[in-house]
Order: C-alpha cells, then structure tokens, then sequence
C-alpha cells in the first residue's frame, strides 16, 4: 500500500515539475520572447502559478501531512534524515500556499509581468510615471499577500516576505547584521579610497563576441556543464531554469570587457549551485538549494572572493591577452588587480565593489520595508531614492534610469529578496575561508584556472545538502563550524582593500 508520504512525493514531484516549466518560460520571457508576446506569457504564466497553488491547497495535501508527520513522530524506519527534512519543507511549501486565496496568486503573476515588461522600457526612457501605476498595483497585491501570510505564520507581514527566500530569517536579525556593517562600513570606504591608487586607463575594446568567448573559456574552467546549459543575454544578468538545464545570461558592452565576465562568473557560481544540488532528492523540497542567501554566497564566492583575488588574475591576464588581443599594463598583474578591485561610490548595484555593495542593499531594505508598510508610497521612490543614496554613500542620482529604475526585483513583486544579498556576501567569506583551510594548495590551482579541488569541497559541504539543514545558519555551522559571522567579512575587506 503506498504510504501518505509517499504519495506526497508524487505530488510535490508533479509539481516541481511544473515550476520547471514556469522558471523556463521566465527565462525566456527575459532573454527570447519578442516584446509582442508579454500578454500571453502573463497569462501561460499566471495559469501555471493558479494550477500549482491549486494543487498544493488541495484538502488531501493537509490530511497526508498531519498522516505523515504522525507516523515519522512514531519513529518509522523508513524516516531517516533526508525524509524527515523533505517532510518539514513539505509542510512549510503547504502552509506558504495555503494562506493566500488562489485568485491572489494569479493577480500577482499578471502584475508582475505586466510591470517587468514595462519597466524594461520605462528604463530605457527614463520613465517612472510609466511604470508608476503598475509598480502600484504590483506593491499593493504584495501587502495583500503579506498580511495574509503575516496572519498564517504570526509574524509580521516583512517576515512573511523574508521566509519565503530565507527560512526562518526575520528582519530583526537583518537590522543586526545590518547595523554592524553600517557602524564600519562608512569609515573603512574613506580609508580605502584616500589609500587606493587610481586604476590604469584601459582604452582597448573587446567585441562582444569574443567576450561572449571567453565568457563560455572561464565557464567552462569553473565546471559549468553547457550539455545542461547555456549562456544567453538579458537586460539583468539573472540565473533561471532547472537543475538540469540551467540558463545563465549576462550582458556586453564593448568599452566594458570585465563588465560582461564577472557578471557571467557570478551566475556561473549559481549554476553550479543549481547543477549541484542532490540529484536523488531532484524533484522534492530537500533537494532545493538552502535560500537564497545561501544561493547568492555561492555565485560572490565566485565573482568576489576568487576571480577577484590575486591567484586567478594571474591566470585571466593571459587569457584576456590570448583570445581577447588586450595588451598593456592595465591587463596585467598590478593593473589589473587595481581594476577590479577598484572602490568608488557608485549609482548602480550590479556594478558596485564589494565595499561600497552592501551600503547599496541597505538602501533597498529600508525603502521596501517603507513600501510594505505604507510608510512610502510609490510615487514618492524617486525621491526617497535619491536621498537615501545622499545619505548612505554621498552621491547625487541624476535620473530615474541609474535609480530607482534599476533593479527588476520589485517589478516581479520580489519584496524580501535583497537583503539576501548581502548576507550572502558575508557567508562566501566564510565559506572560502573554510575551503582555503581545507585545501591549502587552492591558490595554485586557482592560479591555473582550476577550480576542481575548490568546486568538488563545495559540492560536499554545501551544494549536495539541498535543504537537508533547516536554516542556512545550520548549514553554515555544518560548512564552516559557525554560523554566520560578520566578523570574517570584515575581516576579509580589511586584508584586501588595506592590507590587513
């Protein structure tokens, strides 16, 4: 006789499947679909979100958990660690769905797809009055939402938002976290910039073929499997798709050669993330990836702590020499490292160093946590915007375009997502200092553009674990013997950008 929970494997396969295709049908909508065929991405796009929403609230759904849960209690053999943990995200995902009503969860599809196809031409235009009226819509369907969820869990409503890309995270623990940064952060970009020396002018071009190039070079060094992959463009730099047919883009400008690899880098760390996770556990809850905080060390663990390190720039300088017919001091070694690890005060996040990055999350988290609570109201972001980029990093936002335009995040409806961000900064510090203990030879390989040894303690200790733990903090322990510590990121900023 097939057991509750195994029928709950069924139907949480069945639809993880589904939010397959739905992830799909959003990378393509971001990186393929002409312009013309927004409206009915929408609505193939809402119908998906209805359908799964529907499945997952089935009354069935809830008297299988309570039958499952009763017999685990009991001590059931056939429960080990893995089935006790797929349980507990069964239940989570079920209690997610079942605080909001379905007609709720179809209106914020559409919403959010309505507004991401405008905001990529509001940008564009420099128009926020454009995409004013369904930012509205889109912010006012997510308080709907959070409220329901803040009821359902008994939490505040941000909290709600927060759980649904960090379980268990709560804004009370971000404004900790937060606070230390800001109590050091302002002091430490002053030092960094009266003692960093002006980065070498560049003046050569690299076409964006052969960026793409080398891109796909420095991939495939990383491990990216592009049997089950691909590299496309988009206007954002994103990750999307399945575990085994992972779709990064990135972007290319021609006067911005590194503008286009670091990026590509970055979502390489989340594709092997992805391509990563346990592929016995591949279409259930456990085998999802551990939050986003989580996602997003992996990809700055990449981008940040390695390809922006001594080692491997010894390793990209000859290669932007080879394929990219770059010469001069400003590709090499001292050059190069000056480039790329140059700190200023800038408007755009994806572009920012890692000093000045987290002042820029910081700036989000306050503003949406103001739009969520009605304390801001929409038509007044331009200017909330402009003064919490004065306040936090001294600088004057010419337009809308490098503001409040940025970012995609919001459009989607993504409420509670940047502050992962940031922590997932903090914990690529901490992981690659447990990986460099581990593995004391690693900047000789790194200096080869061999990522092997590092990928494959990665893959034990973090990317097979899925969701094993029950928080990142558990799976940072597990990692690293601690939960995060601001310290160590601290620690790593002063060793690079003052020498210690």
């Amino acid at each position: 006789m097939t057991t509750a929970y195994d029928q709950l494997c069924e139907k949480f396969a069945r639809l993880a499947k589904l939010n397959g295709a739905a992830a799909v049908l959003h990378w393509d909508a971001a990186a393929m679909m002409p312009r013309g065929g927004a409206g009915a991405r929408a609505e193939q796009l809402a119908t998906l979100s209805l359908v799964t929403h529907e499945m997952l609230c089935e009354g069935e759904v809830g008297e299988l958990l309570d039958q499952a849960e009763g017999v685990a209690a009991e001590g059931a053999s056939g429960f080990g660690p893995w089935q006790r943990a797929n349980l507990r995200e069964m239940r989570a995902k079920w209690s997610h769905a079942t605080a909001l009503p379905g007609d709720l969860v179809a209106a914020m599809s559409r919403a959010g797809s309505a507004c991401e196809m405008v905001w990529r031409t509001a940008r564009e235009a420099d128009d926020f009055a454009a995409l004013r009226p369904y930012l509205d819509e889109v912010v006012a369907l997510v308080r709907q939402a959070a409220v329901a969820k803040g009821a359902a869990f008994a939490c505040a409503p941000y909290d709600a938002l927060l759980s649904q890309y960090e379980p268990g995270l709560r804004a009370a623990d971000i404004d900790r976290h937060f606070d230390t940064l800001a109590a050091f952060l302002p002091e430490l970009l002053e030092r960094v910039l009266e003692r960093q020396a002006s980065p070498r002018l560049a003046p050569e071009r690299i076409a964006p073929s052969v960026q793409e190039k080398i891109s796909r070079r420095l991939l495939d060094a990383l491990g990216f499997d592009f049997e089950h992959g691909r590299l496309d463009v988009s206007l954002h730099p994103f990750t999307g798709g399945v575990a085994d047919d992972v779709r990064l883009t990135t972007r290319y400008d021609a006067a911005d050669p590194l503008g286009s690899l670091f990026p590509a880098l970055h979502e390489g760390g989340h594709g092997m993330y992805e391509r990563g996770l346990p592929e016995g556990w591949r279409y259930q809850p456990v085998g999802q990836a551990m939050g986003m905080a989580m996602h997003e060390s992996q990809s700055l663990l990449v981008e940040m702590q390695v390809c922006r390190g001594d080692a491997f720039l010894g390793y990209l300088a000859p290669l932007l020499a080879d394929i990219g017919g770059v010469s001069g001091p400003a590709w090499e070694g001292v050059g190069l490292a000056q480039r790329v690890r140059h700190v200023a005060r800038s408007l755009i996040r994806v572009e920012a160093d890692e000093v000045t990055y987290p002042l820029h999350i910081i700036h989000r988290y306050r503003l949406e946590k103001a739009l969520l609570s009605g304390d801001l109201a929409v038509a007044d972001l331009p200017g909330a915007w402009r003064d919490g980029m004065q306040h936090l990093l001294g600088i004057d936002v010419p337009d809308d375009r490098n503001g409040c335009l940025q970012d995609i995040h919001w459009m989607d409806g993504a409420f509670g997502y940047f502050p992962t961000y940031t922590l997932g900064a903090m914990a690529a510090a901490q992981i690659y200092q447990a990986a460099a203990a581990a593995l004391p030879d690693l900047p000789d390989h790194l200096g080869q553009g061999d990522f092997g040894p590092l990928m494959d303690w990665l893959a034990g200790e973090v990317h097979s674990q899925g969701r094993l733990h029950g928080a990142a903090d558990d799976l940072l322990e597990a990692a690293t013997g601690a939960p995060l510590d601001g310290a160590i990121f601290r620690k790593h900023l002063e060793n690079r950008y003052l020498g210690g």
